[in-house]
């Protein structure tokens, strides 16, 4: 789904006691919202549930990050990172989202379930020139295969840190 908001630079901040929930369905469908996602969003829960989760994907996001997540999620593993999202009014936020599947009693995945809590400030200063990086590198190599140059890059990034992707986020958050 296109986003027809236009992004403004109206940054709202999570609390540190404040966490974002949401639960969706094997595509992406938003099922669940709690109240801080429709409050920090500026989206009521009618606007939320039934629609694709990228409603608030901010175009700063490099689509690479989305599907590594997918690829991650798709293998049956949790995923994390950071994340900047828009508001209903075109304000961001950034969260740090842990996304987990939804197992079901036979073992099949069902859906996800999303945590997201505020990120360091620290760490979002350390993520943007990388996201700004496979931004420029999605861009170059167009909507094909840009999406999995730009994970590439980020995995040269890792090995160039000598560290894996999960260590890099943790390390952002916990200097």
């Amino acid at each position: 789904m296109k986003n027809r908001v236009t992004p403004n630079n109206n940054e709202v901040r999570l609390r540190d006691d404040e966490f974002i929930v949401s639960k969706t369905d094997t595509r992406g469908i938003i099922t669940y919202v709690n109240r801080i996602f429709m409050q920090i969003s500026g989206y009521n829960e009618k606007e939320l549930l039934g629609v694709q989760h990228n409603l608030i994907r901010h175009p700063d996001m490099p689509r690479g990050a989305f599907k590594l997540m997918w690829d991650t999620l798709n293998a049956g593993e949790e995923f994390f990172a950071y994340v900047k999202n828009l508001c209903k009014d075109g304000g961001y936020y950034w969260v740090l989202a842990n996304v987990t599947p939804d197992i079901n009693a036979d073992g099949k995945v069902v859906g996800f379930y999303s945590v997201r809590r505020k990120p360091t400030d620290d760490a979002i200063r350390a993520v943007t020139p990388l996201y700004r990086d496979m931004l420029e590198i999605e861009q170059r190599e167009g909507a094909k295969s840009g999406p999995q140059r730009s994970i590439e890059y980020l995995q040269e990034f890792c090995e160039r840190n000598n560290t894996r992707y999960e260590e890099l986020i943790w390390s952002l958050d916990n200097p």
